[in-house]
């Protein structure tokens, strides 16, 4: 069954699907009644905590002599979804009380503090517990069934597949996660790149990491790895979500922020944007014509910069024309403004950027400080 359930990205309509969460409630659920019934079922209804039914086929039935098994195929919709696709299996033997949960063949393993699951633990998240709890209780009403159950849930293959997910730099090993919130899965949702933040940041402060640093993406890795006096691995990837990011460590009690990133993103700090993404916002070019006018740079000049492709592009004529010192300065001060305006005073912010076709690095003025605080806390 293909969920009947869209959203608009702009003017486009996307079909959302289910997660890996509801795939494996739905499957127990399914098991659950076969084991109970000693019959094959062929589909099941699943209530997601957004409050939409789902109605999934149920495939690869098998009933034995004590336990059920099934599996439901994951569907993503239009989100580019590494899991879209897969088999979500779950096998239910009956318990003498209660549920347990058990991750098996594909399931990762939870290694370091801060996730949702002590170390550990299968990476089956809390929501998708609750559904499955809440899925296999339902058949025991409905049966008159007074005891427990085992609920094993497998995904095949998900050793190998999750060497395409965050889930090794985030400390699961060995397979997937079962995870969602809602049970269903928006296309390109912000919300779940927002929560994967929140969940490796989270990690970060498990560990004791005090000051927080942000990277943007593969630049600003690379720019930390070959630049920065500590290693990579204390790091939270933001992408776009450079506000959204500081908001977490907000939240969960950084003493300072330190974001490291390209000019091509940092840039639209000047102007107080917090999402880099193209389509939430560009202004780079408006940025750097506001600094340029207040570093009094010609109006010849500053006519050519809209016409740029690239950040790089339009500091490389304000440089032929003699003002990209002045301008830089002008930029940085702007880009620290609005990062404080952000935090409210309530922790040390600071911004590092840097372009690898000039040499140049900005740096607002907290940053060698905070710089000198993460490499502190790396070396203890």
């Amino acid at each position: 069954m293909k969920l009947d359930e869209f959203i608009y990205k702009g003017s486009q309509k996307m079909r959302c699907g289910y997660t890996t969460g509801s795939c494996a409630a739905a499957a127990a659920k399914a098991a659950a009644e076969m084991l109970l019934t000693g019959r094959r079922t062929d589909t099941v209804e699943l209530m997601t905590p957004k409050g939409i039914l789902l109605r999934p086929d149920i495939t690869e039935q098998i009933v034995g002599s004590d336990f059920a098994s099934c599996a439901v195929i994951k569907d993503s919709g239009d989100d580019p979804d590494v899991t879209d696709g897969i088999r979500v299996c779950a096998a239910v033997r009956t318990s003498d009380s209660g549920v347990r949960i058990l991750g098996g063949e594909g399931i990762g393993r939870v290694t370091k503090a801060g996730l949702d699951q002590p170390v550990g633990e299968a990476a089956i998240n809390s929501v998708p517990r609750k559904m499955i709890t809440s899925a296999v209780m339902e058949i025991a009403e409905k049966y008159g069934y007074s005891g427990g159950f085992e609920v094993t849930v497998s995904v095949p293959g998900g050793e190998e597949l999750a060497y395409k997910t965050y889930n090794p730099r985030m400390g699961i090993e060995g397979g997937i996660s079962i995870i969602g919130t809602s049970g269903i899965v928006e296309p390109m949702s912000n919300t779940a790149l927002v929560e994967t933040i929140r969940t490796e940041a989270k990690m970060r402060r498990a560990e004791g990491q005090r000051n927080m640093l942000l990277t943007i993406g593969n630049y600003s890795e690379s720019f930390v790895q070959n630049e920065l006096p500590f290693s990579l691995e204390r790091s939270v990837t933001c992408s776009n979500f450079i506000g959204d990011a500081i908001d977490i460590g907000l939240e969960l009690g950084f003493e300072s922020i330190l974001i490291v990133g390209h000019i091509g993103k940092l840039v639209k700090l000047g102007a107080g944007i917090m999402n880099t993404h193209s389509s939430w916002a560009d202004g780079r070019m408006d940025v750097l014509v506001t600094c340029g006018v207040l570093a009094g740079a010609d109006a010849d000049t500053l006519k050519r910069l809209p016409d740029c492709a690239t950040a790089d592009a339009a500091m490389d004529i304000l440089d032929e024309a003699g003002y990209l010192e002045k301008t830089v300065k002008v930029l940085e001060k702007r880009m620290e403004y609005y990062l404080r305006a952000r935090v409210k005073e309530q922790v040390r912010i600071a911004a590092v950027s840097f372009s690898y076709k000039r040499e140049l690095i900005i740096k607002t003025s907290l940053a060698d400080e905070l710089i000198e605080a993460v490499r502190g806390e790396e070396n203890g």
